[in-house]
């Protein structure tokens, strides 16, 4: 196995699939690929891929149903590559599980930038692939000591395990969900822009001068759609996630400062 694991590229492309395999054989991933979606999904299940580059256009079954598919008992991140650059693929994409989405013709270097900026926060597996269910929530409203664990009307994130619960029942999250909602939880009721938003899920917290374009900030909204989603919130009275129009995004207050605020009134 590569010092970084193991890659699968699904494309149909040779040209384009004799270049993602050298581009990651030299990022350090041991690399396999397939040129339809079904030889696909069985590479990704076969080698235990931890790395899926995929893409949209197949031969015998699209990108979207093959991610749909790895889905089901796999974690690997999967990047989708696509000559097309209408908006609604990038959020059909993000919508069907992908970590992160890019345009033909691209960049090794970029690839290999966005590759690496997800494994710089990976997320735990269990044997099987699929990532384990969290401890037991913490008590409202409280942080240990060193701040692993972060609690906020009744869901708990732990940044060690990367796991998140609410309730008590385990919340299955894709890595940049996770990572926007840990950095909505760390900085408190602070609001966090788009863009710092988009620099969150590339890993760029730290620097203020990579480009930020209208489709990275779509695509952050596009992954707090899905985190309401999950967190099944009530769009008139959202428990965690506040819209800060034009803006970005907040945390709702406290349970208990909401209660205040309602007796005040």
């Amino acid at each position: 196995m590569g010092d970084l694991g193991v890659a699968v590229v699904v494309e149909d492309d040779a040209d384009v699939r004799n270049l993602l395999e050298a581009v990651l054989s030299q990022a350090g991933f041991e690399v396999y690929s397939a040129a339809d979606g079904r030889n696909g999904v069985e590479a990704v299940r076969d080698h235990g891929a931890n790395v899926v580059t995929l893409d949209v256009g197949l031969p015998d079954i699209d990108g979207y149903e093959v991610l749909r598919q790895i889905r089901q008992f796999s974690d690997a991140y999967v990047v989708m590559l696509t000559g097309r650059t209408e908006e609604p693929d990038l959020l059909t994409a993000l919508h069907s599980g992908a970590d992160d989405y890019i345009t033909k013709p691209f960049r090794p270097l970029e690839l290999r930038a966005r590759v690496a900026a997800m494994l710089r926060r990976p997320r735990p597996q269990s044997p099987q692939g699929r990532t384990p269910a969290p401890a037991p929530a913490a008590s409202p409203l409280t942080r240990t000591a060193e701040e692993a664990v972060l609690v906020h009307n009744g869901l708990a994130l732990n940044r060690k395990t990367r796991s998140v619960v609410v309730h008590g029942d385990a919340l299955p999250l894709t890595r940049s969900e996770f990572d926007l909602l840990q950095e909505l939880l760390r900085v408190g009721g602070a609001v966090c822009t788009k863009t710092d938003l988009v620099r969150v899920v590339r890993g760029e917290e730290d620097r203020d001068d990579t480009y930020v374009s209208e489709s990275d900030e779509r695509a952050v909204e596009v992954h707090i759609g899905n985190l309401r989603r999950k967190l099944h919130e009530d769009p008139q009275s959202p428990r965690w996630l506040q819209t800060v129009r034009g803006v970005g995004y907040k945390l709702t207050p406290a349970e208990h400062e909401r209660q205040e605020i309602h007796d005040q009134r």
